[in-house]
């Protein structure tokens, strides 16, 4: 039985997002693992790379095109899932981001941020999310059985300078984690659950101007900060992921639910003393 605990061999899974750094690599490692891996994302031909990498690797794996704002392009891309897949099993809420304007970077200041680009992050990323638990959780709800996971973020415990909008909308994903945690297991079935993963510091692409001199590949001073609050003294990469995301999409994680747990490498246990 112990072998079998972290096994996810069979399940359907949709993951938004899918076509992005970190979410794409859930997405091998769940097709690694047997999965039946549906790769929902805005960008179409990201996720059909992602999907080819799966195949090629001998996984199963299918690209859906989604924006997650639009509840009948969501309603849509659930039905397209479905219809490739057969049911869905587990949903990952990997889909959202930030946007420079809605950023207090100097010289802008928190005062001068426009509504729209506030509203956006703030859209995207929880929005986002309640927008394909809506439709892929009414479908777990019917069927009795099902496993939704959030992406939230550091963010929502230890909001981080220059991004109100980001750590706000993440914020709102954890407390919606614990919320639809209790709704869906009371009024529904015990045997839905709903949890978060909530990454710490992953050097991406997107992110590795920001952390790191582009000329001389040294940390920059935002970067040695999170280095120096990091007890583990790196960032992480989208592989320290996995290990989480198997426990929670898998009955490895059977009584667990309304949770949010952190692969921060310590940041959020350390004072900074």
């Amino acid at each position: 039985m112990t072998q079998n605990l972290f096994d996810v061999a069979g399940k359907c899974v949709a993951i938004t997002g899918g076509a992005g750094i970190l979410c794409g690599e859930m997405a091998k490692a769940l097709a690694a693992a047997g999965a039946k891996v549906a790769v929902l994302d805005f960008n179409v031909d990201g996720a059909m790379a992602v999907c080819k990498q799966i195949t090629d690797a001998g996984g199963s794996a299918v690209a859906v095109k989604v924006n997650v704002l639009k509840p009948q392009e969501v309603q849509a891309a659930f039905d397209e899932t479905v219809k490739k897949l057969g049911r869905v099993d587990v949903l990952v809420n990997g889909a959202g981001g930030n946007k420079k304007e809605a950023s207090c970077v100097p010289p802008t200041t928190f005062f001068d941020l426009p509504a729209e680009a506030f509203r956006w992050v703030l859209d995207l990323n929880f929005m986002g999310t309640v927008l394909p638990s809506q439709v892929f959780g009414r479908h777990m709800a019917e069927r009795g059985e099902g496993n939704i996971i959030h992406i939230s973020s550091m963010n929502a415990l230890r909001p981080l300078t220059n991004i109100a909008a980001y750590s706000g909308a993440k914020a709102a994903v954890s407390n919606f984690t614990q919320w639809l945690a209790v709704y869906m297991a009371t009024r529904h079935s015990p045997h839905i659950r709903v949890n978060a993963i909530a990454p710490g510091f992953f050097l991406t692409e997107q992110n590795r101007f920001l952390l790191t001199d582009q000329t001389s590949g040294k940390l920059t001073a935002r970067g040695q900060t999170i280095i120096a609050h990091t007890p583990q003294a790196r960032f992480g990469e989208p592989g320290d992921l996995i290990g989480a995301l198997l426990f929670l999409a898998s009955d490895a994680s059977r009584f667990v639910t309304g949770v949010v747990l952190p692969v921060d490498g310590g940041f959020s246990a350390f004072s900074g003393v």
